[in-house]
């Protein structure tokens, strides 16, 4: 062993992160003591082996086809570029990663370096963090519903109050013989209060346009890349369970116009309803998949192994307050109704061929008349 073959093994056995060195075909050149704890392989097993056997479907069957293009065409599309994504360990289960690569010369030979970290314990801070936000946010608005009860309370008692005083003043007029004078007094008070019944229309009209949500922010995103962001959010602590995560993505449903944080927000949920579903299942399979259509639109399915739903659950489902879960709030699934229509989508469930559920909904197609 020469003096830079020294050196090379003295970073790979020091590096923090896990580094993965392969040759311009995906052959791995050099796998990093790191690397052997993050993934369950030692060197000697991956050495010559295709980088592709550390991924995931569907990045296992497309990554020849990216270096492919990429030594053809020269068009980067991750090197020097992070990105969040998911790697497969031996044991055959998913876990989150930030993803960094880099390419290099050594004499003829172009080589590529993969510097991988696993992003678990700093998305398990960022949910804990995120929990807490919403906790506050929770609270802030219980309490602002407080002040908004006790303001339209107030607001709406003095319209309420004056109707009921010109119904009662006109039935007075009425119960005895009523003159032309005193009909012209029925009709001033029965306006009068009909004035007040708008009044207090205006009040509740108002009201509703405080509470409700403006446009949110939309713009032309990647949904392949979404999607694998949101799966390795959610995959957050699910090493233990054993669940084998599966994504079918079809190419021609990439582009689709939406606010990004919002259909994560969709797609966590489902992912992390579907895994819940799974814990009582031998069989823990999660299959991801996207499709092109209807027109228009682009279809996403999360499809669980677990027990399924409940015909009791099944009509009532996505309204809030309803949950099979011991400590569940039963709001998730219908926020996830509330974003994916507000998106001009829709969301629904059906039963699984052999169990389980599978969750779909539709997001509008980016450049699509809307």
């Amino acid at each position: 062993m020469d003096d830079g073959e020294a050196h090379l093994r003295s970073i790979l056995a020091t590096v923090p992160d896990a580094m993965v060195v392969i040759d311009e075909r995906g052959g791995i050149l050099s796998f990093s003591a790191a690397a052997e704890k993050l993934f369950g392989f030692s060197e000697a097993e991956v050495l010559g082996e295709n980088v592709a056997m550390l991924m995931p479907s569907p990045d296992r069957e497309r990554h020849d086809g990216y270096l492919k293009h990429y030594r053809a065409t020269g068009e980067r599309k991750i090197i020097g570029i992070g990105r969040v994504t998911t790697a497969l360990h031996r044991d055959g289960y998913t876990f989150p990663i930030e993803l960094s690569i880099g390419e290099a010369w050594i004499g003829e030979k172009r080589i590529f370096t993969g510097f991988i970290h696993d992003i678990t314990r700093r998305q398990k801070t960022e949910l804990t963090l995120q929990d807490l936000q919403s906790e506050l946010a929770h609270v802030g608005r219980v309490s602002e519903m407080g002040t908004l009860a006790s303001s339209l309370a107030h607001e709406l008692n003095q319209p309420l109050t004056a109707i009921a005083t010109y119904c009662e003043g006109a039935r007075s007029l009425l119960s005895r013989q009523p003159d032309d004078a005193t009909l012209d007094m029925v009709r001033e008070a029965l306006d009068d209060a009909a004035q007040q019944a708008l009044r207090a229309g205006m009040i509740v009209k108002r009201l509703r346009e405080f509470v409700s949500r403006g446009d949110t922010e939309r713009r032309a995103e990647n949904l392949p890349r979404l999607i694998s962001e949101a799966n390795a959010l959610a995959l957050v602590g699910s090493r233990e369970y054993g669940i084998e995560v599966q994504v079918e993505l079809d190419p021609a449903a990439e582009q689709v116009f939406i606010d990004r944080i919002q259909i994560q927000q969709v797609l966590v949920n489902l992912i992390r309803n579907g895994m819940d579903a799974m814990m009582d299942s031998k069989d823990r399979m999660l299959l991801i998949r996207s499709d092109a259509g209807p027109v228009g639109f682009v279809t996403v399915s999360v499809e669980d192994s677990g027990t399924g739903i409940t015909h009791e659950l099944a009509d009532q489902l996505f309204q809030p307050f309803v949950t099979s879960k011991e400590s569940g709030m039963g709001i998730g699934l219908s926020i996830c109704r509330t974003i994916v229509e507000a998106h001009g989508g829709r969301i629904w469930f059906e039963p699984a061929a052999d169990c389980g559920t599978i969750f779909q909904f539709t997001l509008p197609v980016a450049g699509a008349s809307r």
